[in-house]
């Protein structure tokens, strides 16, 4: 098949890149729409008890949160001060009077109540409430941006602090926006004097480009229509520009290693762009499609933020694949030789049959036991801190501690009491006439350990709402038992338990209840993929376990360094929380598992080559790894660089991203595919090519 595919591009090679070079720009300029479509939210399970809770609270109860929380601070006068009060009545109306408030509510105007009231009683609060729909994260965020940069510093001698979901959700966008920029103008100068260096020519560094450019561009346009009917994260478009470039990489150096391959065997040019197809363009499917099933496993998650980056792997892998089967033998054909132009290190053109990887991976399979040995306990060392993990969501925490939102939200943790306690909402439609269950129930609730505050009944119709303060922490493992507490009591039949405690713990316990099938769709399709393109059912195992492995060293180096607070001078400041966002977690680790399936079908594809050619396994190993170990550690390298400069970000969970995904690629393309793999295969020997015989009418013959 690909090699049917492969004649038919190179016969219609001209139609075929003009064709493909109009559809990437069409798709690039429709897809551009987009950019105002994203959504900033997304943490949330919009089918769980607290949504719903929260969705009743606002249609029946017309609850409505502030968006923005201002802190007023007097300084040495006190905040009762009639100088105050003035000032405060004056901003008051200016922020009224901004596009996007409803109203304003503050301790000046609300007759001085004490829980508005700073501990040293000499600053207060002044609550902002949006005229937006409260799921509206762009126009929140929109208004937090204008909140605090009209109203965050000084006011008439008084002293303003901007924080609340709205500023703190427009200060970490805007961060990772800025962050960003900062991360491409290292990275794409970086990237592209590495690509000179690996591919030896200025021609030929151009090709990863091309695939990478066509792959992101194209994907735009899938986000734009998936945004006409659903939620798409705006982070989304940072996981297109990572993928899109790094398998731009991947899928170029191979389809270009093996088309030069064949030009130094002395075939034509025609030739060795149908063999490039009929070879590596059917590892880079397979291996396309191993990476695009495991993102896949995201849509399994209730979280629209998962399932964003779900979206657009499916969409980036999809398309980078396009790029490097379809348009890049196109435009391999039509520049043939002119390939190698513009020559930087020659060294880098002339493909050689025996070098440092072939000895390395003879040496390795003298000794294999020491070496799985080595290879296994370092891995266990760097896994062995993921014991500590602990879970979390994203807050003002993973800003820098200088932020002025991390800095307002620090005030109002330090310096108000009970501001760092939980409300929880319970609301009991149809609730009335059954007072005596309802207190029963209250009464228990007020015994649940961290409960300080069991509000009073408030009914509306038929309705009845009870506010509870807890004095944890609402995104926290604490606040999760506590309401798994009051849920595990006997309540009113369609009582619904919400607040933010509550939506914390339901997004863990969805994406905790979802994890097995994404854990098994990824294991058992992986398997399945890598079986039939190796026909072995030993391979595909091993291949899952390795990449377990890695992913475990790559989350113990994650726990010990942003759980622990460990090598900040390598990854810079941030702030230690004691946890991990959940969400930024689980997509280092199917981005990781990905990649690694990438790398092991780069591998395997060569030396399953090799290996039905004749040779026997210790040689097919050997020229396997000589043929696809240059290719995927200078892979590795430039992916690693691409996200190592997210490091730069002052966002933890970004930072945490770019290291995770650095680390494990550097781990997987020298310590795992180098040594561990080599090293095994030599153990299995021909054991490695078994299936039953009745199963290997499923996999590919050559």
């Amino acid at each position: 098949m690909f090699e049917k595919l492969g004649r038919f591009i190179v016969r219609r090679r001209k139609a075929v890149l003009v064709l493909f070079l109009l559809a990437t720009l069409a798709a690039g300029g429709i897809g551009s729409q987009a950019f105002g479509k994203l959504d900033s939210g997304g943490y949330s399970d919009e089918n769980s008890e607290s949504s719903k809770a929260f969705t009743y609270l606002v249609d029946t109860f017309k609850v409505q949160e502030p968006s923005s929380i201002l802190v007023v601070d007097s300084g040495t006068i006190d905040i009762n001060d009639v100088t105050v009060a003035s000032r405060v009545s004056s901003l008051e109306k200016e922020i009224a009077s901004v596009k996007g408030v409803s109203r304003t509510l503050s301790y000046w105007s609300t007759g001085y109540p004490a829980s508005l009231r700073s501990l040293d009683g000499k600053a207060g609060f002044i609550f902002i409430f949006s005229s937006s729909d409260a799921f509206d994260w762009n126009a929140l965020g929109n208004l937090g941006s204008v909140i605090q940069d009209r109203f965050d510093g000084d006011y008439q001698g008084l002293t303003v602090s901007a924080a609340g979901g709205a500023v703190i959700t427009h200060a970490i966008n805007h961060r990772i926006e800025k962050d960003l920029v900062l991360a491409e103008s290292i990275a794409i100068p970086l990237t592209f004097l590495l690509l000179l260096l690996v591919f030896g020519a200025m021609v030929a560094s151009a090709m990863p480009i091309f695939v990478g450019i066509s792959a992101i561009f194209s994907s735009f346009l899938i986000i734009y229509l998936l945004t006409l009917f659903t939620n798409v994260s705006v982070f989304a478009l940072n996981l297109i520009t990572g993928l899109g470039l790094g398998l731009g990489i991947d899928y170029a150096l191979l389809m270009v290693n093996r088309f030069r391959e064949e030009l130094h065997h002395g075939h034509s040019v025609e030739e060795s762009a149908v063999t490039t197809v009929a070879t590596a363009g059917k590892t880079v499917f397979y291996s396309g499609l191993t990476v695009l099933v495991t993102m896949a496993s995201l849509l399994f998650f209730p979280l629209n933020f998962l399932k964003s980056f779900g979206y657009a792997g499916i969409a980036v892998i999809t398309f980078a694949v396009f790029g490097a089967v379809i348009a890049l033998p196109a435009l391999l054909a039509i520049l043939g030789t002119k390939i190698d132009k513009g020559v930087i290190r020659k060294s880098a053109i002339t493909p050689k049959e025996e070098g440092r990887w072939a000895k390395t991976a003879r040496a390795v399979m003298k000794r294999p036991i020491p070496i799985v040995i080595a290879c296994l306990a370092i891995l266990g060392v760097l896994a062995a801190p993921v014991m500590n993990i602990e879970f979390a969501q994203v807050d003002s925490r993973v800003l820098p501690a200088s932020d002025p939102a991390a800095v307002a939200s620090h005030i109002i943790e330090t310096r108000f009491d009970g501001m760092t306690g939980s409300p929880i909402e319970i609301v009991i439609p149809n609730g009335v006439g059954q007072e005596a269950q309802i207190n029963t129930f209250l009464n228990n609730v007020r015994s649940i350990n961290g409960i300080i505050n069991v509000g009073p009944i408030e009914t509306f119709g038929k309705d009845i709402r009870v506010r509870v303060v807890s004095s944890l922490a609402s995104r926290t493992k604490e606040s999760e038992e506590v309401i798994h507490s009051i849920r595990a009591l006997d309540r009113p039949e369609g009582t619904l338990i919400g607040g933010g405690a509550a939506d914390f713990t339901d997004s863990q316990d969805g994406i905790a209840k979802k994890l097995p099938y994404a854990l098994g769709w990824i294991a058992l399709t992986v398997m399945i993929l890598i079986f039939i393109f190796t026909g072995s059912i030993i391979l595909p195992i091993k291949a899952v376990i390795l990449n377990g492995l890695s992913l475990g060293a790559t989350l113990g180096a994650i726990t010990w360094i942003f759980i622990d607070g460990h090598l900040k001078w390598l990854v810079g400041d941030f702030t230690v929380t004691g946890s991990l966002d959940t969400g930024s977690v689980i997509l280092v680790a199917v981005v990781v598992f990905g990649l690694s399936m990438d790398y092991e079908l780069f591998l395997l594809s060569r030396i399953r080559e090799e290996h039905l050619t004749g040779k026997s396994n210790v040689e097919s190993v050997a020229v396997g790894l000589q043929r696809s170990a240059r290719i995927i550690t200078a892979a590795a390298l430039l992916l690693a660089v691409v996200f190592a400069t997210f490091i730069t970000s002052g966002v933890t969970s970004i930072k945490m991203l770019g290291f995770g995904v650095a680390l494990a690629v550097l781990l997987d393309a020298t310590l795992v595919r180098a040594l561990l793999v080599p090293a095994l295969m030599r153990l299995f020997g021909e054991r490695n090519w078994w299936a039953p015989k009745w199963m290997q009418r499923f996999t590919l013959k050559h």
